[in-house]
């Protein structure tokens, strides 16, 4: 597959006020047996209506319980996030999750019946309307030919096309998506990559992807918030919106996968730190 070309982000970052979903200074905690467990502590961020955000750190920094937050699935122990200037207080429509290996695919179901099954129960649009919607938006991703086909008949690629169209049908703000490649072989991850950056090339919609790999978050990413180790705290956000797969051999692709990575793992020595301060 050729690699994928990405659109130019602004060269000035978008102001807070316009933004789609607000996470401000929230701290998330759950319970263990035995201990109350900080995820994450104070974290701010912004999305954009477009953007691919990456949230990228190591296991245990509180990554995938911030996605689990922003979907509602659990509320803030501190601050607030917020979608539209609405405040978020559990899971709706405008917050659809992609899983790991796009497990929710029904096998009994036909590409077809996939995508319709959520706008049935859901009933947001009438009987009629939500089969045009599910056949428009399997044209979209590139599937009508394989609308009356099973999932187990799918290559990954096109499962993960159909998982995508069934949440676009509902239209929502920003699909939530789950270290959704980490299971899969190098081969497989990065075929996979490249079917998501193409597919959003065709529709810009607005994803936040979880991963603790450097390089794919760099690949996916248009921004990537990194997040320290426990409990997790903002380390940088960065733009790497200009690196994309033509980019992967150049001297600035590497020094932003190094430049994370010391933001990740390198302690800041002290001698260093008091110069930079002086």
């Amino acid at each position: 597959m050729n690699a994928t070309i990405r659109a130019t982000a602004p060269q000035t970052p978008p102001s807070a006020a316009s933004a789609l979903l607000d996470v401000s200074g929230v701290t998330l905690q759950y319970k263990t047996p035995r201990h109350l467990v900080t995820a994450t502590y104070r974290v701010s961020f912004n999305v954009h209506q477009g953007d691919r955000y990456v949230i990228l750190g190591p296991s245990g920094c509180g990554k995938s319980t911030m996605l689990k937050a922003v979907g509602g699935f659990m509320s803030p122990g501190e601050g607030a996030i917020s979608i539209r200037g609405r405040k978020i207080d559990g899971p709706g429509p405008d917050r659809m999750m992609v899983f790991q290996e796009f497990e929710q695919l029904m096998p009994w179901k036909t590409v077809f019946g996939n995508v319709l099954f959520p706008m049935k129960v859901t009933r947001k649009f009438p009987r009629g309307e939500a089969e045009e919607r599910a056949n428009t938006v399997i044209e979209k991703v590139g599937l009508t030919k394989f609308k009356d086909i099973y999932p187990h008949m799918l290559s990954g690629g096109m499962k993960m096309r159909v998982a995508i169209a069934r949440a676009m049908a509902l239209e929502p703000d920003i699909l939530l998506m789950d270290e959704p490649f980490a299971a899969l072989d190098a081969l497989t991850r990065r075929s996979m990559q490249q079917e998501l950056l193409s597919l959003w090339d065709q529709l810009r919609f607005t994803v936040m992807f979880v991963t603790h790999s450097i390089e794919e978050a760099v690949l996916v990413g248009s921004r990537v918030l990194v997040l320290s180790p426990h409990p997790g705290r903002v380390r940088a956000e960065l733009d790497a919106s200009q690196l994309d797969y033509d980019a992967i051999d150049r001297p600035e692709f590497g020094a932003m996968t190094k430049r994370i990575h010391d933001l990740l793992f390198v302690e800041p020595q002290v001698g260093a730190a008091k110069k930079a301060s002086a």
